[in-house]
């Protein structure tokens, strides 16, 4: 072998070298497209910032849409009773100190006119709701 042959395999294993660090390099480079951040992870760090919800099944879906919005009450005749009752509790000792003459049952009257005016009635806060 003579100095030229070595000098020819010695510059031949360079540039293999080199062509293998090219490729290594593609390599990570193509690893590196690869491990891109996630793209859901974007989308829910985004939605964080917006102060947006995710939901991910109908039940989900329910659960957000109804967050916002005061609950319609469907049955305030359930509670009418007993709210009448409160009512009358607390309005009969001041109806019978205004009017002493009067008996029970013509303040049961008046308090039935001041009921269906009241607001603290079921069925007036359905209608107020509505309009």
């Amino acid at each position: 072998m003579t100095v030229a042959d070595i000098q020819a395999e010695h510059e031949r294993k360079a540039a293999q070298a080199a062509e293998a660090a090219a490729a290594s390099k593609k390599q990570e480079e193509k690893e590196m497209d690869i491990l891109e951040e996630n793209p859901n992870q974007q989308v829910a760090a985004f939605m964080v910032a917006e102060g947006a919800v995710e939901a991910r099944s109908v039940e989900d879906a329910i659960a957000v849409l109804s967050v916002g919005e005061t609950p319609v009450d469907r049955h305030p005749e359930k509670r009418m009773k007993a709210a009448y009752n409160a009512f009358e509790e607390r309005e009969l000792p001041r109806l019978k100190q205004e009017n002493p003459n009067m008996r029970l049952s013509q303040l049961k009257q008046l308090l039935k006119k001041e009921w269906m005016k009241s607001p603290e009635n079921p069925m007036n806060m359905v209608y107020a709701k509505r309009k």
